[in-house]
């Protein structure tokens, strides 16, 4: 029987160092497959994630309810919050705070609130009718509206006591006459007026008119009526600033939108649209 031993060759140089780079090609393979796997997990994951962060769109309309002073600050942010959401359309109804809130409180269907006063936003937050807490977002101080030129020479409160002169307030029960009077309070004045009137606007439109010499309004009105009307300042008015809070209302029909819509409203561009109509910082 003949016996055959066979023998290992022994792998050349050449041969072990095919071998390591083909091993070391076959290790990054692996490795790359591993790190583009973990990749598109992570990626995936970061997606989901960015997506559930992401607003859905708002759409449908707002309703809101506001003071007679905000009318001209508000259509223009209502302008803004429609060309930033497509889709959306706000709509306002302007007035005095207290018939507002009587309207909410009977069941007026409206998203938003906002008041010239806490004692009008509180006969809403009484009624149960607030989503959450109202927050001030802008203050507000009288000034004395009198005709172009000031042809009465109405220089103070106390002139408005002169005989003969026309003056026209607010009701009482509205924030820009209950803060006129406590300015005269707070000047020890008495002034009967030749009318009260239910809301801001309709008291500075008397002398627009010329059916009254002047009125005691919110300087910010003064600002919107341009030439129309000249302004008067007086010490008073100091001590009696009127803050205005803003809300979203229980029942709102479209209550994602309205809160976008607050947020705009509290925001540093809503800030600076109602700086420049003459309002003060909260």
């Amino acid at each position: 029987m003949t016996t055959c031993s066979v023998r290992r060759a022994r792998p050349t140089r050449r041969t072990r160092r095919l071998l390591q780079v083909t091993g070391a090609s076959a290790a990054a393979l692996l490795a790359l497959s591993a790190c583009s796997s973990s990749d598109d997990s992570s990626s995936a994951g970061s997606g989901s994630s960015a997506s559930a962060s992401v607003s859905p769109k708002l759409s449908g309309t707002v309703t809101v309810f506001a003071a007679a002073s905000l009318k001209e600050s508000f259509e223009k942010l209502g302008r803004q919050f429609e060309r930033e959401h497509p889709g959306t359309k706000v709509t306002f109804s302007f007035g005095g705070s207290d018939a507002l809130a009587a309207s909410i409180t009977g069941g007026a269907p409206a998203d938003v609130f906002a008041s010239a006063s806490p004692k009008t936003m509180k006969i809403v937050t009484d009624a149960g009718d607030a989503s959450g807490t109202p927050a001030a977002f802008v203050r507000n101080r009288l000034e004395i509206a009198t005709l172009p030129g000031n042809p009465d020479k109405i220089s103070s409160l106390k002139d408005l006591t002169k005989s003969g002169l026309k003056v026209v307030l607010c009701d009482k029960e509205v924030p820009c006459g209950a803060a006129a009077q406590k300015a005269l309070d707070a000047g020890g004045l008495k002034l009967t007026p030749v009318s009260y009137e239910q809301d801001v606007k309709a008291a500075l439109t008397k002398v627009e008119l010329k059916e009254a010499d002047a009125a005691v309004v919110y300087q910010t009105d003064v600002e919107a009526a341009g030439d129309k009307v000249e302004g008067v300042e007086f010490p008073e008015s100091a001590d009696a600033v009127n803050d205005y809070p803003i809300t979203l209302l229980k029942d709102a029909p479209n209550a994602e939108a309205a809160e976008a819509f607050i947020a705009l409203v509290r925001s540093a561009e809503g800030r600076q649209v109602l700086t420049e109509a003459g309002f003060l910082k909260p």
